[in-house]
C-alpha cells in the first residue's frame, strides 16, 4: 500500500544503468521473494505521461509464478507484502489495476499452449489440482470430464503408480509432467 495516498500498489523497483529491464526485473524479483530461476514474462510498458502525480513515470509490468508456499515469509513482512486474491484486488494506484489484468490476459493465453502451469504444481499431482489451477488463472469454472479427458491425452503427462490418499478420501492418481517428454512433442493446446 502506497503509504501517503492510502491506495494500494504494485511493488518495483528502478532499471540500474548496468543492466536490463528483464535483469532488473529478476533482481527486484529476488529482492522481494528471495527466489531464482522463476518463470518470469514481460506484460507490457506502461507510460501514459500523467500516470504518476509526482514526476514523469514510465513502468515495465512483469509477472511471475510463483508458489507462494516456497515465498519466503520474512521478505514479505520486511517489505510490506501482501498476497491478495486476484478476484479482490482492490483499486489500485495510477494503472496498475490495468498492468494486472493485462497480466492475468497473458497468463490466460500461455497457460493454453504453453506448459507454465507445472511451474506451480508439486512434481506430484492429481488431476483435480492442475483443474484448480486453471480455473483460478482463467477465471471461471471448467467442466471436468471434459478437462480430464485433454489432460490424460497429453504423453508428456505420466500417470504414476502412486496414490494421493490425504485429500481425497477414496484415493486420487497422482502424475508427473515430463520435461523431456514434452521437448520431443512440443505440442500443447489445452
Amino acid at each position: 500500500m502506497d503509504p501517503g495516498r492510502g491506495e494500494w500498489s504494485l511493488y518495483g523497483g528502478f532499471v540500474r544503468n548496468d543492466e536490463s529491464v528483464d535483469e532488473a526485473a529478476d533482481r527486484t524479483l529476488f529482492e522481494l521473494t528471495g527466489m531464482r530461476n522463476v518463470y518470469m514474462r514481460q506484460v507490457g510498458a506502461f507510460g501514459s505521461v500523467d500516470r504518476d502525480p509526482g514526476e514523469r513515470v514510465v513502468s515495465i509490468a512483469y509477472y511471475a509464478l510463483i508458489k507462494v508456499t516456497d515465498y519466503n515469509d520474512n521478505l514479505k513482512n520486511e517489505h510490506g507484502l501482501q498476497w491478495v486474491d486476484i478476484e479482490e484486488v482492490p483499486p489500485m494506484f495510477s494503472d496498475h489495476n490495468t498492468m494486472i489484468l493485462q497480466a492475468r490476459k497473458l497468463m490466460q493465453q500461455k497457460i493454453k499452449i504453453e506448459p507454465i502451469s507445472f511451474q506451480l504444481l508439486p512434481s506430484l499431482f492429481t488431476l483435480t489440482q492442475v483443474q484448480r489451477l486453471y480455473e483460478a488463472v482463467m477465471g471461471r469454472e471448467l467442466d471436468k470430464r471434459n478437462f480430464r479427458k485433454r489432460i490424460k491425452e497429453m504423453d508428456f503427462i505420466e500417470k504414476t503408480d502412486l496414490i494421493d490418499k490425504v485429500s481425497s478420501k477414496r484415493g486420487a492418481a497422482l502424475y508427473r509432467f515430463n520435461k523431456s517428454m514434452f521437448d520431443k512433442d512440443a505440442t500443447f493446446k489445452l
